[in-house]
């Protein structure tokens, strides 16, 4: 429980708005009448507020910053990175698929991955697509012995993903920068080194443009970046490559008490650690962000449909999603504040812990909600900062269908993704 104040405005999306009468309405839209008429549990996003940080992280980093799309992707969400001037980082074949019939360009996407299929290599290749980020040795011979075969194909460029050993401060599961990560070539092991060489070799099919480094997600500290790059420019200064990117990772706030770096400050001290490593002013460094980009920009909506207290224990109350819409809290031990919808300036000193309707004992939403005294059965439950990784890791567990996503701005709302049927449960049964 993070405490029994009203919850805090700074974590909801930036257009949020109060009414008279306590209610929350996002980008002109009242949230109590939009679940009564798409139903619960809805995902909204702000669509304003996800404009303004594409807006920011291009105004921040330039040309070649990629929304970082494993954090929440539908064809909506490519278009609208895409028109603010960001390319889209993809890694997998559904994700290009996506990305590609939201109209952004091949040479627009850039593409991840540490299992790249041939398939996937290959309609990447023949989409035209802008930067494959390599990362293993398997990955090169299949890039030498597919290249030449797509027909049409230009030569690609490339970046050599390299874990450069340092160990974020963040949960272990999102670490990704370490010697122990299944991404990437090792630095202090000589696997960059010699990934470089066999990619700049005589008969390599592809052009390597440039270095890569994701050391992790959720990172709260600068800092963590800036030791990236003193540990990268020795190897990378030497190498004459135009290109350096710092991957995404840049943390958000989900609960009272926590602070991060804006993508602009964050894009400030990357460029300061640059040019303190001795990097070439003339390289162009860029970056990935995605949760930086959509988790505070989305709100969850829930309606309660149980309150069981049990004396001396603990109360809990059951709303109608859970850990199909946001494993998070499950994978990770994430917090999350909750409040009501119809009262947002409410303060709530009634402690329960929000749990889903799975079957297990750990479906739980909100572990130590503050909740307002008058929370009763029928009230809808918000809890903010759900644009990342929810949506985009939600399953069907139970056969519980997927929520709709609805973007809402100027006082309309649209639905981007409808909401999952019972038939859409049926449709690859066979």
């Amino acid at each position: 429980m993070t405490g029994g104040g009203p919850v805090p405005l700074r974590l909801l999306p930036e257009t949020s708005e109060v009414s008279a009468e306590g209610r929350l309405r996002i980008g002109g839209v009242d949230l109590v009448e939009l679940c009564a008429e798409h139903g619960t549990p809805l995902f909204v996003y702000d669509e304003e507020h996800l404009r303004r940080r594409c807006r920011e992280a291009f105004v921040a980093f330039g040309p070649g910053v990629a929304y970082a799309s494993k954090a929440f992707l539908c064809r909506a969400m490519a278009r609208l990175a895409f028109e603010e001037g960001l390319r889209i980082d993809v890694s997998t074949g559904g994700e290009t698929y996506v990305a590609l019939q939201a109209g952004v360009p091949g040479d627009d996407l850039v593409l991840h991955g540490n299992n790249k299929s041939d398939r996937e290599l290959c309609e990447a290749l023949g989409a035209g697509i802008g930067r494959i980020v390599v990362d293993s040795f398997d990955e090169i011979d299949r890039l030498e012995r597919l290249v030449p075969r797509v027909a049409g194909a230009a030569r690609p460029a490339v970046l050599i993903r390299v874990t450069p050993g340092i160990e974020a401060h963040t949960h272990e599961y999102v670490q990704t920068g370490h010697e122990a990560s299944k991404f990437g070539f090792g630095l202090r092991s000589g696997a960059a080194a010699e990934a470089v060489a066999r990619l700049r070799g005589p008969a390599s099919p592809v052009e390597l443009v440039g270095i890569h480094c994701h050391i992790g997600s959720q990172i709260f500290e600068a800092s963590s970046f800036a030791r990236a790059l003193a540990v990268l420019a020795p190897f990378f200064a030497p190498l004459g490559l135009s290109e350096l990117v710092v991957g995404g990772g840049l943390g958000v706030a989900y609960v009272e008490g926590e602070a991060a770096p804006s993508i602009t400050e964050w894009a400030a001290a990357v460029r300061d650690a640059a040019r303190d490593a001795g990097i070439d002013p003339s390289v162009r460094i860029s970056a990935e962000p995605g949760r930086s980009i959509v988790a505070a920009a989305a709100v969850t909506c829930y309606s309660i449909g149980t309150i069981k207290h049990i004396p001396g224990i603990r109360t809990y109350v059951s709303v109608d999603g859970g850990m199909s819409d946001n494993p998070r809290p499950v994978l990770y031990g994430s917090g999350y504040e909750a409040f009501l919808a119809r009262s947002v300036p409410a303060v709530r000193p009634f402690e329960a812990s929000v749990v889903g309707k799975h079957c297990e004992s750990g479906d739980i939403v909100v572990r130590h909600a503050a909740l307002p005294e008058d929370t009763v059965v029928g009230d809808i439950l918000v809890t903010p900062v759900t644009g990342a990784y929810g949506h985009s890791m939600a399953s069907n567990y139970n056969k519980v269908g997927r929520p709709a996503v609805v973007f809402v701005r100027a006082g309309r709302a649209r639905v981007v993704v409808r909401r999952e049927t019972y038939d859409d449960l049926l449709r690859l049964d066979e």
